[in-house]
Formats: C-alpha cells, sequence, structure tokens
C-alpha cells in the first residue's frame, strides 16, 4: 500500500508541477496521450519554464530523484541549455531544513551545546543537498586537543528522517526491475535487480556520515603529497553517523567557469589533471571518487595551492578488484591502440559474451563504434552517444553488464562532462593511454614483478628459515598417512577373506543340503518300486 500511494504521489507532483505535459509530447498518438491530455487542463504549473519544472518535480520527489537530476546535469552536451542550468542548481542549492533543527542534531551528536565545541557556528547553512547540509564554523581548543584553537571547519548534518522515503523508493525500483526482467531479454541482461542492489548499497553507505568520513580519510591518505588534489582532513573526535566535522576547504565552485577565468586558472591544465586524478583514483588505487558532479569539485585560489582540484562528499565512492582493474586497464589500453581483436579476445575471456562468439564478428562490430572517434578533440565526441552504440553492439552480442562497474561508467560521464565544460578541445584518449601505460607496466611488467616480489618479501624471509621443518614434516604426514592407507587396505582384505570363507561354507553346505535330500528321495523311490 505504501508504494502504491508513493506512485500516486510522484505522479500527482508530475501533475502539480507541469511535467505531464513534457511527457505527453513524448508520446505516440493513443490512449494514454489522450488521457494525458486531458489532465494536463487541469496542471497548475504548466506556465513555469520547462526546466524549473523538471528541477521542482525532482526536488519535491526527494534525494533518490534529486541524485538523478545531478548526473544529468554534468551531461550539457545530451540535454538543452534551458534544463541543464536548472538541473545544475540540484547540486548545491536543494532547500535546506530549518535551522533549530540543524543546531538540535549537532549537539544531540557532539553530547554538548554548540558553543562549547565551537567559538562561532553559521546556523545558516552554506550549501543544502539531498542527503545533507554544510554549515561553517570555527572550533574552541580542548585540553586533548589544544591544536583545535581557531580551526576553521565544516560541520555536515544529515537531513532528518530521509531514510524511510529513500528506502520508499528504492522499493519501488526494486518492483520496476522486476517488471523489466521479466518483459523483456534485454532487461534480463542488463541484469536491473542487481544494478538497483549496487546503488541500494551506495546511498545506504551515504546515510551514514561516518563511512563518508572513512572514504575521505582513505583518499587523503592516497593523495597526501599530491600537487593536483585536496582532500579535507577529518576531526574523528567530533564524527558521528549523522554529523561530521571536517576541515574547512577555500575554493570555487569548478562550474563556475567565469570566476574561475577572471582569477587566472588554466582551464587546459585543469581538464588534463582532472584526467589523470580520475584515472589515478581507479587504476593505481582501485577506490575513486564516484559523486563527482560540479557541487562537489572546488579549485583553490589559495596562493600555495592555486588551482588544485578539491574534492568533498564522500558519501558514494566505487572500489575495484584487482581483477577488475587488470581487465579494463587492458581494454582501454586495446581502446586506445586501436587493437579491436585484444577487445574481443578481452570480452569473450572474460566470459562477458558467449564462449562461442566469433571473435572476427565483435572485431568488426566495435571497430565500427570506435574507429570514428579517433583522433577528435572532446568537443567533437560524446561518450554517452558512444557508449549508448556500444550497448546497440552488446545487446547483439549478449554482452552482460557487470552490475560492479556501473559507477564506474557513471562517473567517467561525469568526467568527461566536466572536462567539456573546461577544455572542449582536450584529446581526452592521449591525456589518459601515459596513465594506463605506466599503471599495466607497473602491475603487469617486470616492474610488476619485482614489486610483487618486494611486496611478498617479508612473508618468504619469514617461511624460508622453517621451510626445511615444514618439509620434513610434510613427508612424515605423507607417510603415515600412506601407513595408515596400507592399513586400512590389509584390513579390508582380511575382511573380504573372511566374509569369501564364510561364503564357501554356506555354499557348500547348502550342496551337500541338496545332495543329500535329492539321495533321500532316490532311494525311497527306489525301495517303493
Amino acid at each position: 500500500m505504501r508504494r502504491i500511494a508513493r506512485l500516486c504521489f510522484i505522479f500527482f507532483t508530475a501533475w502539480r508541477y507541469g511535467l505531464l505535459p513534457l511527457l505527453r509530447d513524448v508520446l505516440k498518438p493513443g490512449i494514454g496521450r489522450s488521457c494525458l491530455t486531458v489532465i494536463c487542463w487541469t496542471s497548475p504549473g504548466t506556465k513555469l519554464p520547462r526546466g524549473e519544472r523538471i528541477r521542482l518535480t525532482l526536488e519535491a520527489l526527494g534525494p533518490i530523484f534529486v541524485k538523478f537530476g545531478q548526473v544529468l546535469s554534468t551531461r550539457r552536451d545530451l540535454l538543452p541549455e534551458d534544463i541543464a542550468n536548472e538541473l545544475a542548481k540540484l547540486q548545491d542549492q536543494v532547500p535546506p531544513f530549518s535551522n533549530e533543527e540543524s543546531r538540535r542534531l549537532i549537539e544531540e551528536a557532539l553530547g554538548q551545546v554548540i558553543e562549547e565545541v565551537f567559538v562561532s557556528f553559521d546556523a545558516t547553512p552554506v550549501a543544502s543537498a539531498s542527503v545533507a547540509q554544510v554549515h561553517f564554523g570555527v572550533l574552541r581548543a580542548t585540553e586533548k586537543h589544544p591544536e583545535w584553537a581557531d580551526k576553521a571547519v565544516a560541520i555536515k548534518v544529515l537531513r532528518p528522517g530521509i531514510l524511510p522515503v529513500i528506502e520508499g523508493d528504492l522499493a519501488l525500483m526494486y518492483d520496476l526491475a522486476k517488471v523489466i526482467e521479466k518483459s523483456s531479454e534485454d532487461g534480463r541482461r542488463l541484469k536491473p535487480r542487481e544494478n538497483v542492489a549496487e546503488f541500494d548499497t551506495y546511498l545506504h553507505d551515504e546515510l551514514d556520515l561516518m563511512r563518508e568520513a572513512a572514504n575521505a580519510s582513505q583518499l587523503r591518505r592516497y593523495f597526501v603529497d599530491s600537487k593536483k588534489l585536496m582532500i579535507p582532513e577529518m576531526f574523528w573526535d567530533l564524527c558521528h553517523t549523522n554529523v561530521i566535522v571536517m576541515e574547512k576547504m577555500n575554493g570555487i565552485s569548478i562550474g563556475r567557469t567565469t570566476a574561475l577565468r577572471d582569477a587566472g586558472v588554466d582551464f587546459k591544465k585543469l581538464a588534463a589533471d582532472g584526467v589523470e586524478i580520475f584515472f589515478t583514483q581507479v587504476f593505481e588505487h582501485g577506490f575513486f571518487h564516484a559523486d563527482m558532479h560540479p557541487g562537489n569539485i572546488m579549485i583553490s585560489l589559495e596562493p600555495q595551492t592555486f588551482g588544485r582540484f578539491i574534492s568533498l562528499d564522500f558519501g558514494i565512492v566505487g572500489a575495484l578488484s584487482e581483477s577488475d582493474k587488470n581487465y579494463l586497464a587492458l581494454n582501454f589500453l586495446a581502446f586506445f591502440n586501436r587493437d579491436y581483436r585484444r577487445v574481443a579476445e578481452l570480452h569473450i575471456e572474460s566470459g562477458w559474451v558467449p564462449a562461442n562468439t566469433r571473435v572476427e564478428e565483435l572485431e568488426g562490430a566495435v571497430r565500427s563504434v570506435c574507429e570514428p572517434y579517433f583522433d577528435r578533440p572532446l568537443k567533437e565526441i560524446s561518450l554517452g552517444i558512444v557508449l549508448m552504440r556500444l550497448f546497440q553492439t552488446s545487446r547483439r552480442f549478449k554482452v552482460e553488464i557487470q552490475p560492479q562497474l556501473t559507477l564506474l561508467q557513471k562517473t567517467l560521464l561525469n568526467v568527461e562532462g566536466l572536462a567539456r565544460e573546461l577544455d572542449p578541445d582536450l584529446d581526452l584518449w592521449k591525456t589518459a593511454k601515459p596513465i594506463l601505460e605506466k599503471w599495466v607496466d607497473k602491475q603487469l611488467g617486470w616492474r610488476g614483478l619485482i614489486d610483487g616480489l618486494k611486496a611478498e618479501a617479508p612473508m618468504w624471509a619469514k617461511i624460508l628459515p622453517t621451510l626445511p621443518r615444514l618439509l620434513v614434516d610434510s613427508l612424515a604426514q605423507v607417510s603415515l598417512q600412506q601407513k595408515k592407507a596400507e592399513n586400512g587396505e590389509l584390513e579390508v582384505l582380511k575382511t573380504l577373506l573372511l566374509q569369501e570363507r564364510r561364503t564357501h561354507r554356506l555354499v557348500a553346505g547348502a550342496l551337500l543340503f541338496a545332495g543329500g535330500f535329492l539321495a533321500g528321495i532316490l532311494i525311497i523311490g527306489l525301495g517303493i518300486y
């Protein structure tokens, strides 16, 4: 019943903000379009611009729909300008909850009055997103942490009552995934339920701010010496599941291109650095920031760190296994080298396509998709269109979509969207290729072998002195097992011999009895005659 009520609310919200006419216009003539036409006559929101109608509808429907709008907002190449501009407001301009509620949540989490923890606290949020909002403050020194004196911090507070709304929407998504799987072969190949489960996991992780703090700490450790990326430090004694306190980062949103250009930021370098940071996170560390919309990315204008990226909001991160990284790196390199046969072979070897697929056919299909886009600047390439054509090709060859790579695909589209805004002439392939070649050489070449031996050296140093004893013990165990086996075999043979003798005696007795019985009958018969 709750799901039915939620569906009704979604329909009502779309009607209220005048979104139904937009849906009606894309439908083919028929009963459905006619019914929507009648309903649209009474819609109160049709006088608003279409971009604003879409944004207001997504805001009213809650965090999952806001997330969807945030992802779309980075794809200006796929959206009309008016819609893209409105959706961009979803990145950090979602209506906040009350200042009093925010203050109450912070004091409950910290167990202290705000004035005891902060020298100053700005009750008005500086940013408000779909899941949480952020306030600025200045820490007060304590006996345990005198270094906190006058530290500028950002306090992130989780929205109250958000969990039931999210779980209701996820339940609807699971139902829709089941319908898609049952109604279409393409739907089954896309594994919608597994993809929804992945999204479910990431979204629930985002509702635990302690997990976000841990993700930030991990990425900060990876890039602590980086000259291209900055990650805020967490104040662990003030971090809880619904409130976290972190270092305040000063910068301008990457979406404010005019302000960045006026400040003298080199956009070509910025775009190349962004691509390098992304591929480094994916292939060097297998741990990447997966929510890279402009609201979460800033550029530092401080003299010491001018032009560096600042990452925020680590509620959604992606993680790849070694096998995933190896497979993806080899695929990317094969693409960059235009070795389409190797791409086809990798798909077959990984089991992503049926084993009976002809390599030549898959090679030709991949070539027809990718070859037209090489040696072009980013402004002439849309990864969205490339992925769509690859999807059409994958349908023909029954490629199974891998749910664990869904976040990576989404983030790659985000990165492309950001890079396109900064430097449309960027050659994505040439920028990424050296990074991948370096990683493959490190992991799979001679350097990889040497690094692997170095990594295993402490373990071997511990094992080598004990090898003679372990070898003797192993041989003794083998000998003991053989003796047990031999003794077991002797026991089995003795048992079989006893059973055979018993059987012989029984057979002999039966034969003697039968012979005696027949002899008796014959004697009696002869006596009668």
